[in-house]
This record gives structure tokens, sequence and C-alpha cells, in this order.
């Protein structure tokens, strides 16, 4: 018996089977994998010592908790091959926009079920991942859960109802940091810097700043903005600019539009 089990062995699932086995968090030997394409199954046997299963129906029978790291319009076809095999088995989904009354409408209806929505930045071991729980599912499984999300970030408990918003702020912004990172840089370049080492020090600044907010026990990013703003300065001229330019404005408003997209799909 398998602690945990992986149907897809993609980017995420990589991300998620790297942390927990380099945290210590699990052991290669606790975690078996399946993948129709063997290959990846193949590197991350190679990679972690994990377990690969030559079935969907084997994994599922014998795992305690099957993540399914498939695309989601994968699962009304994989969710009914497992139904029957699941033994006592938490089924654990990544798939964004699946409900837990969705995925629960192929299982038994007392099968347990956490939605756990990570971030990219999983792949460093620093995303922020959100989990639920259905009725079924007992405290002990979702800490457990939890725990495993711990291995390759932080994570925090949130209601169903804020996922859709959740995956908008954690999922979406990524991107918009790496635009202000690339943006900065490029300004440097055109300055004379080189490109990489301005890279490097625009993301370790926003790798700090980030920090600081997290470790600030008013939580109040405000207040550490007007600590870095000398009277006459250069931090306060370039602050007005992104004000006057609509900064703050842009970033809402990319916000609202990634959220009233997801709201379509």
């Amino acid at each position: 018996m398998y602690k945990l089990g992986f149907i897809g062995c993609g980017n995420m699932a990589t991300a998620i089977i790297g942390g927990a086995v380099t945290s210590q968090f699990l052991k290669g030997e606790e975690i078996c994998v399946f993948d129709v394409d063997t290959t990846k199954a193949e590197f991350l046997n190679k990679e972690y010592g994990v377990n690969t299963s030559s079935t969907v129906e084997s994994l599922a029978e014998n795992c305690e908790f099957v993540v399914l790291a498939v695309k989601p319009q994968v699962f009304p076809t994989v969710l009914p091959q497992i139904k029957e095999s699941l033994n006592n088995t938490t089924v654990v989904s990544i798939g964004a926009g699946k409900t837990l009354e969705f995925i629960g409408s192929f299982l038994n209806k007392k099968t347990p079920i956490v939605r756990v929505m990570p971030n990219i930045n999983a792949k460093v071991g620093a995303s922020m991942s959100a989990v639920c729980k259905n009725d079924c599912t007992d405290d002990i499984a979702l800490e457990f859960v939890k725990g495993l999300c711990k291995s390759f970030g932080e994570v925090m408990e949130l209601s169903e109802s804020q996922f859709p918003l959740f995956g908008v702020i954690a999922g979406c912004s990524p991107a918009y940091s790496f635009m202000f990172i690339d943006s900065m840089a490029r300004e440097a370049v055109k300055n004379g810097m080189k490109k990489d080492e301005a890279l490097k020090i625009c993301a370790q600044a926003v790798l700090g700043s980030a920090k600081m907010i997290l470790e600030d026990k008013e939580n109040n990013p405000w207040a550490l903005i007007n600590s870095v703003c000398s009277p006459g300065g250069t931090t306060i001229e370039g602050v007005a600019k992104l004000q006057s330019e609509g900064f703050d404005t842009a970033v809402m408003d990319a916000v609202k539009a990634s959220l009233d997209k997801d709201k379509k799909l």
C-alpha cells in the first residue's frame, strides 16, 4: 500500500513530488505514479525513486491518497475508471474549475475529496496553495494534504466559494510579477546594465519585498512604502509616477479581467 498516488506526471505533479521527497515529507518509495506517457512516469522513477503503475485502477486500489494531476477535461473519463477501485482512498484534485460536487458526481457518495489549488511557484518550492474538503473527509486526511502542500510552499484553508478569486490572485499574479520584474530590468538595460544582472537585482528585490510584507506584523504594505520614501527622494518620485500613470488601477483591472474570464470558463 502506497501513501500517495498520482494520475498524471506533468509539470505540477513533478513539482509536488519533488517538494514532498526533497523536504522528506515522504520517501519516494511511498509514492506511486501513472501516466499514459510512460516516459514521464519513468523519469520520476529515476529522479525520485517513486513506483510506477501500469493502470489507473491498480494505482487507485493501492494508494491512501490519489492526486488527479490530469487536465480537468479528462476528469469525466478518469474518475469512472477508478470509482470501484478506491478503497477508503482520499481523492485529491489539483484541477482548476472542477468543484467538489462535480468530482463527487463521478464517484461513490462517501468518497473523501480534497481540492487543492497550487500555483506555478511550486516548481521552486514557493507555491501558495488553497485547500478545501467535502463532508466525507476527516481532519486527519485534510492535515496530510495540507502537510503535502507545505512541502512545496505555503497553504491556506479556504471555503470553496473563494477558490475562483484565489485562483486569480495566486494563479495569475506570478505572470503579473514576471512582467513587473522584466519591465524594470529592460529599463535598466536601456541605461547600460546587462539584462541578466538587472533581472537578478530586480527579482531579488521583489523577493525580499514580498518577504517583508509576510513578516510585517501590522500587515500594512503602505507603511512599508512610506518607510522607503525619503522626502524629496528618488523612490517617492517613482511612486508618484506609477500612481499618475494608473499603476494601482491597472493592477486592479487586471485582477478583475482575469476573474471575469474565470467566470465564463
